[in-house]
């Protein structure tokens, strides 16, 4: 659901159903020389910015440092099989 607030010097959207994990509820604030656009317009550039937002940061961050343990790991292992490989021939 999206709401227009408009505020005495601020248009704001409240977006209360974000269809994301993480995100509960999003408010957007809106340049001044765009609070006269279209409210489908405003809405549809609103989803498309939560759509883009993604995960929190730290998320991003864990899920990136587990990538980089698994690909050394692998590359330990390999190292390990062809050293191995070598030393038994």
């Amino acid at each position: 659901m999206v709401f227009l607030i408009k505020g005495i010097n601020r248009h704001i959207i409240e977006i209360t159903d974000t269809d994301s994990a993480y995100y509960e509820r999003a408010l957007l604030v809106i340049k001044p020389e765009y609070a006269s656009a279209e409210r489908e317009l405003l809405e549809k550039e609103a989803r498309k910015v939560l759509k883009d937002l993604g995960a929190p940061s730290s998320i991003k961050r864990r899920s990136r440092v587990f990538y980089w343990l698994v690909r050394l790991g692998a590359a330990a292992v390999l190292g390990a099989a062809v050293t191995a490989l070598l030393l038994l021939l």
